[in-house]
């Protein structure tokens, strides 16, 4: 049985020793903590590390023959570190309610009690009323021994009632890690006091310093999750950014060309000019209305505003320019600005008035993937080796797609010359 008990003895200590070593590396390469929150929970872990040593010392020392003095200053030092916690506690939940610690009232409540702990714990070597060592060298607990427990339950038990009062202005979180750190600790304080249940009393100190310990590791996941947002917003804001430079930059040259188209118009075909004039309107419309958009409009929005914008080059181009749409699926939503730069961009490169018409083919089908939308054309194609203009338009948009909608794109070429546009967007993309 005696054996059973230093082994599990032991074990505790094992444990406790393997929890603090965890909780100092921990506290060390954490990057997100406050240097109020490290510099507690160094020493909070370091004292606990020595709590444990101390404990690991008296069980060796108790088992070999010693000397009474070296038996009583093992108790002393061991009864001593199981106490520095305590009021360290309080120091902490001080702290997480926002106030300074030194100008708490419960802290200065706390301080004198445990004061007197310690006054109480240094006339042990010199009575026998509150513990003493016997001749064979095990651990008496005096007639006044609860007594000297009492400074250390009375701490908790204020610790217990500041957290109770601050169940509103405390973290969820932190009140239920609070809780869960201090009732363990606080009944088997009381139980000790009438009984000797000291390796109960290490296992309500080991869940302490672990329920602390889970504190350290939600912030931190919650720190990393803020930054993850945080960078995923930055990500957002600055393809939104590069959207709206993709607008305000429009071709001066197209701009110019259209107006010139319509001013001929006005003379030789007035009906056409008007709607050129009402093509190009619209085109306007949905490019600006595309800046002040920073989520994902429906694919029928983004598709009358390309079919502003072709219109418009095929007033300029006519027979040169030839556009097929077969869009019957249109209920799903992409970013703006994805299909009108593809075009955009075919027509751009792609036209040639010596090598013939340019083809530009718009379609729509549904897919087991999701939203299947591609865009054909008969240009001549994207070169790999280019790093211009072309690559960072479809460089821009595949980024929007990945972090609006969840979509995806690729360029292939087209058999016969030409390039060939897929986007995926799946049928239920993620939330923002």
């Amino acid at each position: 049985m005696n054996d059973w008990i230093s082994f599990f003895y032991y074990f505790i200590i094992g444990a406790a020793m393997m929890l603090t070593v965890m909780g100092l590396w921990f506290t060390f390469i954490l990057p997100f903590m406050d240097r109020w929150s490290r510099r507690f929970f160094t020493a909070y872990f370091s004292v606990l590390f020595f709590c444990s040593l101390a404990s690991l010392i008296d069980l060796i020392f108790f088992r070999v023959p010693s000397a009474e003095p070296v038996a009583k200053a093992l108790v002393f030092l061991e009864c001593l570190t199981l106490s520095v916690p305590i009021p360290m506690l309080t120091a902490y939940l001080v702290h997480c309610r926002g106030t300074n610690v030194w100008k708490s009232r419960l802290f200065r409540l706390v301080t004198p009690l445990w004061l007197e702990f310690f006054l109480l714990l240094g006339t042990t070597p010199f009575t026998r009323y509150l513990y003493f060592i016997g001749p064979d060298r095990q651990f008496h607990r005096g007639p006044w021994f609860p007594l000297l427990i009492a400074p250390l339950i009375v701490i908790m038990c204020l610790n217990l009632g500041a957290t109770l009062r601050s169940r509103r202005t405390l973290p969820r979180k932190y009140y239920f890690g609070f809780l869960a750190a201090m009732l363990p600790l606080t009944v088997m304080l009381a139980v000790h006091a009438l009984t000797d249940v000291t390796a109960l009393l290490d296992i309500s100190t080991v869940l302490s310093a672990l329920s602390l310990f889970g504190l350290i590791l939600s912030d931190q996941t919650e720190a990393q999750l803020r930054q993850q947002r945080e960078i995923a917003r930055q990500q957002q804001e600055i393809a939104r950014q590069r959207a709206s430079v993709m607008v305000l930059q429009m071709r001066p040259h197209f701009i110019f060309n259209t107006l010139m188209s319509i001013y001929s118009l006005c003379s030789q075909d007035p009906p056409k000019a008007r709607q050129v004039t009402m093509d190009f309107t619209n085109y306007l419309r949905k490019n600006f209305n595309a800046v002040a958009s920073d989520s994902a409009i429906p694919f029928s929005a983004e598709l009358e505003h390309t079919r502003a914008y072709l219109a418009v080059e095929q007033a300029q181009f006519e027979e040169l320019l030839r556009v097929e749409y077969d869009t019957p699926v249109t209920q799903f939503r992409l970013p703006p600005l994805t299909l009108q730069p593809l075009v955009e961009n075919a027509v751009k490169h792609g036209m040639n008035p010596w090598a013939g018409p340019l083809f530009i083919a718009v379609r729509t089908e549904r897919s087991e993937a999701g939203f299947e939308l591609t865009v054909e054309d008969s240009g001549p194609g994207f070169d790999p080796s280019d790093a211009g203009q072309p690559h960072a338009t479809l460089t821009n948009i595949r980024q929007r797609l990945e972090m609006m909608c969840g979509g995806t794109m690729t360029v292939t070429p087209r058999d016969g010359g030409g390039a060939v546009v897929r986007i995926t967007i799946p049928s239920a993309p993620p939330s923002a």
